[in-house]
């Protein structure tokens, strides 16, 4: 059965697709240095590292201390994780098995 997001509409359909057709990381360069802000770049690729941590059973602290990301980010993302739509699950065991290769 597919997943159906909450958050589903065209354009933001039309957005996926255009990310899948990123072909390496200077694809992924450019193009997200033409869609986002560099704040917003450095906030998901934060909320990314969060995650990997939790996943490895780190502390609150220890997070906010190797990220410095607030105690409520780090909270936000362990709710996704814990209750979320196993995105970042996802992508983390994707990322593990490129990593073992």
């Amino acid at each position: 059965m597919a997943y159906e997001s909450k958050f589903k509409r065209d354009d933001i359909d039309e957005l996926f697709d255009a990310v899948l057709t990123l072909e390496d990381r200077e694809d992924c360069y450019r193009f997200f240095e033409d869609i986002c802000t560099v704040n917003e770049i450095h906030a998901i690729a934060q909320r990314l590292q969060v995650a990997k941590l939790l996943s490895q059973k780190k502390t609150y602290s220890e997070i906010e201390e190797i990220t410095k990301a607030s105690t409520a980010t780090i909270s936000r993302i362990n709710k996704c994780l814990v209750y979320g739509a196993d995105g970042y699950q996802r992508v983390l065991k994707r990322l593990k098995e490129q990593e073992d290769q």
